[in-house]
């Protein structure tokens, strides 16, 4: 079954927070590992799990700092992980299947954003191997545990950056065409809901449901590869000293992070999405489908809601991570 792009009215809205979209949902006894969740966005997704009683596992490339941004949040646990190193994301998940435990969350939030052109280790475009390829490979890892789970959701956090550009199927990783940051962005935000969508259909069966999330502009670690002229086409004046001075309509615009955790905590945790999932998601509810080209502050655009896209990315991901995911 295929959810359509319809919202559901499910009572939160842009300025709902992570606490507010999990209150009175109980995760005693439950698992989540949460990519990037000792950073931006990812520490309040861990904390509002965390607070709800749930086991929350961080990989992490930085150690010390994500004891220090973590400090206080009860039943977290940290594993090095590498979303560019193919090795390294086996190694998480042999570490997490050989406890045994069922994964009933994951929460594929780790990415960058318009960085300047770098490749990992195989020559891939770091945007659409770290963004994209790196959680593909980890969630095919991670599978058995996802279905043990018997229930599980998986959310990829995508971004209203899919419409600077659809998959680019013959040249993913900038090997002919000239590169471009905003641009090789996008696709990889697109990837993330592109996978949602392909995982969703192949996990069903097993009871694993997957979303892609919008979690809202937010200032965070992410926007370090910015330019003092990126930060004026988003309204925002950028001091030497590291302040910043943000127009009024942007910062109407903006949320903060416990907001922006907030779809992502909703679509891992909320019964109202029992049943659904395939979807792309903001504001704590699924999103509308708009026309190609369209402006205003939400929705998604087609070419993000493809299921034939998807297939195409599906074969695309394993071909080039070598992974077969067997669902």
């Amino acid at each position: 079954m295929t959810t359509e792009q319809q919202p559901i009215h499910s009572g939160f809205n842009a300025k709902s927070t992570a606490r507010d979209a999990i209150a009175g949902i109980d995760l005693s006894g439950k698992i989540a590992i949460v990519t990037g969740g000792y950073s931006g966005i990812g520490v309040e997704t861990t904390r509002a799990l965390s607070e709800a009683g749930a086991t929350v596992v961080v990989p992490v490339r930085t150690r010390a700092k994500a004891e220090a941004n973590l400090a206080g949040i009860a039943r977290v646990e940290l594993a090095p992980l590498d979303l560019l190193d193919p090795e390294a994301i086996d190694r998480f998940a042999e570490g997490f299947l050989a406890s045994g435990r069922p994964l009933h969350m994951l929460i594929n939030s780790a990415g960058v954003m318009a960085s300047p052109l770098t490749r990992d280790g195989r020559g891939y475009e770091v945007q659409f191997s770290g963004n994209h390829l790196g959680h593909f490979q980890l969630t095919a890892r991670l599978w058995p545990a996802l279905a043990k789970a018997k229930g599980a959701r998986v959310v990829a956090v995508s971004s209203r950056g899919h419409r600077f550009a659809p998959v680019d199927f013959a040249d993913p990783n900038f090997e002919k065409r000239a590169y471009d940051k905003w641009r090789a962005y996008g696709q990889s935000k697109t990837a993330n809901a592109l996978f949602a969508i392909g995982l969703d259909r192949r996990g069903q069966a097993s009871g694993v449901r997957a979303f892609s999330v919008h979690p809202g502009a937010i200032i965070t670690d992410l926007v370090r590869h910015l330019t003092d002229d990126d930060f004026k086409a988003f309204g925002i004046t950028r001091h030497a000293d590291g302040g910043m001075d943000v127009s009024e309509e942007s910062q109407r615009s903006f949320k903060n992070v416990e907001e922006g955790a907030a779809t992502s905590v909703w679509c891992a945790t909320n019964p109202k999405l029992d049943g659904l999932g395939g979807v792309y998601c903001e504001d704590c509810d699924i999103s509308p489908l708009v026309p190609e080209g369209h402006t205003g502050p939400t929705g998604v655009w087609p070419w993000a809601c493809d299921s034939r896209a998807a297939d195409k990315l599906w074969a695309l991901s394993e071909k080039l991570t070598g992974c077969s995911f067997t669902a």
